[in-house]
């Protein structure tokens, strides 16, 4: 017979499991799995880890940069001969801007300050004039996405073994940014995505990180940081104190130049060449 105490226990597991089927369906029975202790999830980048583009980035932006220009003359903006050439030359600049001071510029600010710099005053800009300008320069590369050999794969057997997921990328406009993963149909894998637009600060620096791993309640060693880049997916991964994994294929030719110089300076973890050699290694370091 069980104790007063025993019975308590049971009737106190019941009534939980009872109180999260009424209250949390969404988190299903109590059979759901939970991640081991070791490793409680892993934050992946985006560009170049889960994701490559179809065609050439400068061809994109000056497809973009064409449709940009031509839709704010169409508004009435009165804009200088080639226009479009600077709006991709300001991209470069910003983001030349972004990772020597470790600040994110905004893509609504880039388009913004060359205005002006051609001598368009800020109060004549529409607001949503420039919005919209800057949507179309990055829609063709927006929709040119496409998600890595073995990446759905390899995120759903990570969630279906428990484990949380984020999506963290360093991006100018996060507008652009949430579009592309709902075009790539994958935010149902993730507890959080957030871009370096939305927030203070960008990869290398480790806060960024940081927000997902204090979200998520785990401690730095509990997580494991996925990227194509060592200066910055790995060098956060490592200054947060989180296991670090370098995806070496398919990256960009300059990526690809920079792993090799950092490469003993920030050593990771492991380095693959397929997504589907992940889950094992999230196996082997949980247990």
């Amino acid at each position: 017979m069980q104790s007063d105490e025993n019975k308590t226990d049971s009737l106190d597991s019941e009534r939980l499991v009872q109180l999260v089927q009424n209250f949390y369906p969404e988190l299903g029975s109590a059979e759901r799995p939970q991640a081991p202790s070791l490793i409680q999830g892993v934050i992946f980048d985006l560009d170049d880890t889960l994701a490559r583009l179809m065609r050439p980035i400068e061809e994109l932006m000056a497809e973009g940069a064409r449709a940009a220009d031509a839709y704010m003359r169409a508004a009435g903006m009165d804009l200088p001969e080639n226009f479009d050439a600077n709006i991709v030359e300001a991209r470069h600049f910003a983001e030349e801007k972004s990772a020597e001071e470790n600040e994110e510029h905004l893509a609504d600010d880039a388009l913004s300050f060359l205005l002006q710099f051609f001598g368009y005053p800020a109060s004549r800009m529409d607001p949503t004039v420039l919005r919209t300008a800057v949507d179309l320069f990055y829609a063709p590369e927006m929709t040119a996405w496409v998600l890595a050999p073995d990446a759905l794969s390899m995120l759903s057997s990570l969630r279906n073994a428990g484990y949380r997921l984020a999506l963290l990328a360093n991006h100018n406009c996060d507008r652009v940014f949430q579009r592309a993963i709902d075009y790539l149909g994958i935010r149902n894998y993730f507890d959080v995505c957030l871009s370096s637009a939305s927030v203070e600060y960008r990869k290398p620096d480790s806060r960024f990180l940081n927000i997902v791993v204090e979200r998520w309640g785990a401690m730095p060693h509990e997580v494991i940081v996925v990227g194509d880049s060592i200066a910055q997916d790995v060098r956060a991964g490592l200054a947060l104190g989180a296991w670090t994994i370098l995806v070496s294929s398919g990256v960009a030719p300059q990526v690809a130049h920079d792993n090799l110089r950092f490469a003993q300076e920030f050593p990771p973890d492991a380095t693959i060449d397929a997504l589907s050699e992940i889950p094992g290694l999230v196996q082997t370091w949980s247990t």
